[in-house]
């Protein structure tokens, strides 16, 4: 499966050079009073600075052997959009697909029709098909080589994220990819952004990867370079949400070993039947700045711990920091896993909003 690469800049220290570029405290009889101002004012930009640069994130995890209780490919890409609208009207930041055992050799691959040779793993399959719908439109062609798996993705209604902006839309920031040919004159990379003119950026870049821009405020096409910025800058300046990353796990346990965050997930939320219950409403989360929600296949987050090594003799309730039912009392005997990302993410909103009030 083609991954995309992504370049991601240095964040913008300009708040850390105002506070080196501080003017020295003057001489006089109020000089202990500014002195204790300045520090005052010192502080709250350290704080606003590092409020930037780590705005909580929330991640979701759920295994990819959902997809082989798809019966045809149509159901099986309705059921991995279903995921990508979830993640993206919750604004989640990161969807973690992991491997578990599969009951028999015979369901490792999900079989695409018309006898295709082109059959990958349930896993593959959903991420191959949320990375085509978190890809705006306009780089789809360039990121997303054409596979069998993508065959029916068209009919599957947008993200519509702010990210995916059209033609004739101006944004602060823009997603775009490195073209083959170099600007004329400086021999700087081009970036397609999407616009009817190729954008100059200020770095020499290989071709085909993928960049977030800062447009600015500037909507003349000239032949100015144009900064490439951290993908994570839109969120973290503007909050505007800028689309989800995909990661995968060989297993449950690697979900939480390979966490790209650093210092990993401060929070860690499973979601069974055999859960605690608690009202939305009365449900406290602490202060944190990664949360991740785990999600089971058809037997649930137990089997997933069953079936992985390293997680021997652990039952979910002794690695979750909570362990929780969302939906008591229900009337079906299952709930799929698609419609139980909906539930808990609505459910989750009103706890996330008040943790993230006191971080």
């Amino acid at each position: 499966m083609a991954k995309k690469k992504r370049v991601d800049s240095e964040p913008d220290s300009q708040l850390n050079n105002q506070l080196q570029n501080e003017p020295s405290c003057v001489n006089g009889s109020n000089s202990d009073d500014k002195t204790h101002k300045k520090k005052k004012k010192k502080k709250h930009m350290e704080e606003k600075s590092i409020e930037l640069k780590e705005r909580p994130t929330v991640s979701i995890a759920l295994p990819g052997s959902i997809i082989h209780n798809a019966q045809t490919l149509e159901l099986a890409t309705r059921l991995a959009g279903q995921i990508a609208r979830a993640a993206t009207i919750f604004r989640i930041e990161e969807i973690v697909v992991f491997d578990n055992k599969i009951s028999s050799p015979g369901d490792s691959s999900f079989t695409l029709p018309d006898s295709s040779e082109e059959n990958e793993t349930g896993s593959a399959f959903l991420i191959r098909i949320l990375n085509y719908l978190e890809t705006p439109q306009y780089l789809r062609r360039t990121l997303c080589p054409w596979h069998n798996s993508l065959k029916l993705a068209g009919m599957l209604p947008p993200l519509d994220a702010p990210h995916h902006l059209r033609k004739h839309e101006w944004g602060t920031y823009r997603e775009g990819v490195i073209l083959k040919e170099a600007a004329a004159e400086s021999g700087l990379s081009l970036a397609d952004v999407g616009l009817n003119k190729n954008v100059v950026i200020d770095q020499v870049l290989e071709p085909g990867t993928r960049v977030t821009v800062a447009m600015g405020t500037n909507r003349q096409l000239d032949d100015k370079p144009r900064q490439v910025v951290s993908s994570s800058k839109p969120r973290e300046e503007a909050g505007a949400y800028w689309g989800y990353k995909v990661r995968y796990a060989a297993n449950i346990s690697s979900v939480f070993q390979s966490c790209p965050y650093q210092g990993g997930y401060d929070h860690l939320i499973g979601t069974s039947e055999h859960g605690l219950f608690f009202k939305s409403s009365e449900l406290t989360l602490p202060p944190f700045r990664h949360l991740l929600i785990a999600f089971g296949g058809l037997a649930g987050l137990e089997e997933c711990f069953e079936e992985d090594k390293n997680l021997k003799g652990k039952k979910p309730s002794d690695v979750f920091h909570s362990y929780l039912n969302v939906c008591p009392n229900q009337g079906s005997r299952t709930i799929r896993t698609e419609e139980a990302v909906f539930i808990s993410l609505q459910y989750f909103q009103e706890p996330i909003d008040r943790a993230l009030q006191n971080v």
